[in-house]
């Protein structure tokens, strides 16, 4: 059956939502508390046998309530939970993960070099270390585990995009010759991962995103290590924020309701209205009632009127009349001939033109 593992990161619990309305920060941080809890149902739910917390957990200092929460969740995951504290979270006196009793099934790494925790009734050895400030050297600076079971796994909080980094650089040549099996890492709010020789690094991204900095889908990893490593992406169903264009067309209303979820959504819509025509935010906004943290962004133009000066005595009235006239007499290229007026016109009137 291969070892199955939920491998999470960078949740940012207590995050301040700077720049949010107080009802929309109020939303934001009461979903964002119910990400412990999710991860313990999606642990159960999926029969995993390990979990990994790769870093910033917490955004700074946590409140109490927010630290019993976490402790709780990682206690009901009722298997092995190990922690490799980030740059956000790191350990240092005041840090939950320093001063806080964790429960039996929970280990912390707060060494500041890559220390192995044998976990015997799974065959496996996980290798791991902690921030203790907001930088961190390099972790797998010259680091290859001893294959002290049948799965070898590295936890640690870094950056795998910048050999310069001053997050706990990592680099693909280390990654090779760390002797791993899988190296979890943290830090990254998007989802990735590469291979490395024979082994295979990867980071989940956030569960959450907090700003228009980290749009789309997020969420955790599955992994389960056989004879070939398979990685698959789980959403938890937090609240996302999308970025949507919308041309408004003949019904800018229509438009807009075609391109959002039916039934209403409490996901954050920044929503950038384009084409030609004209619109009114404060009825388009009327619409939005039941989307409530969605905006609106008006980047549409003037009508365009094509054939305004067709047929007058200039050299752009001659030139439109006869684009007029040919379409009305080739009605199998109207619309070829259409597009080629509304193309001369944007650009006789300063336009951006798209092909």
């Amino acid at each position: 059956m291969g070892l199955k593992l939920l491998h999470t990161a960078d949740w940012h619990l207590d995050s301040p939502f700077a720049g949010f309305s107080d009802q929309q920060r109020a939303f934001l941080k009461q979903a964002q508390r119910r990400i412990p809890g999710k991860i313990a149902d999606l642990c159960r739910r999926e029969g995993c046998d390990l979990v990994l917390l790769a870093g910033d957990i917490f955004d700074g200092k946590a409140a109490r309530e927010t630290v019993e929460l976490v402790k709780r969740a990682l206690k009901d995951c009722a298997v092995p939970v190990l922690v490799a504290p980030g740059n956000h979270d790191f350990c240092a006196p005041g840090s939950p993960w320093v001063e806080e009793r964790w429960p039996d099934n929970v280990t912390v790494f707060t060494g500041k070099t890559m220390e192995p925790v044998i976990i015997g009734s799974l065959d496996c050895c996980v290798y791991g270390a902690g921030f203790s400030g907001m930088d961190c050297p390099s972790l797998l600076q010259d680091f290859h585990g001893e294959r002290k079971a049948k799965y070898v796994i590295g936890l640690v909080h870094g950056d795998p995009t910048q050999s310069q980094s001053p997050y706990n650089p990592i680099t693909a040549s280390q990654v090779r010759k760390s002797g791993l099996d899988y190296l979890a890492l943290g830090h990254l709010h998007k989802a990735g991962a590469f291979r490395a020789g024979e082994v295979i690094c990867a980071w989940p991204g956030c569960p959450m995103g907090r700003g228009w900095d980290e749009t789309g889908e997020k969420g955790v990893c599955i992994v389960t290590l056989e004879d070939k490593p398979d990685i698959q992406a789980v959403t938890l169903d937090m609240p996302a924020f999308r970025e949507l264009t919308v041309d408004i067309q003949a019904d800018p209303q229509a438009a807009l309701e075609a391109a959002l979820p039916a039934g209403g959504s409490r996901d954050f819509f920044r929503i950038t209205l384009t084409g030609c025509g004209e619109v009114s935010l404060p009825k388009l906004r009327k619409a939005l009632t039941a989307y409530p943290n969605a905006e609106l962004l008006d980047r549409t133009e003037p009508p365009l009127d094509v054939w305004a000066d067709a047929g007058e005595d200039t050299l752009e009235g001659i030139y439109f009349h006869m684009l007029r006239k040919a379409k009305e007499l080739n009605p199998e290229q109207a619309e070829r001939i259409q597009l080629a007026a509304e193309i001369s016109r944007r650009l006789l009137e300063g336009r951006e033109v798209t092909l």
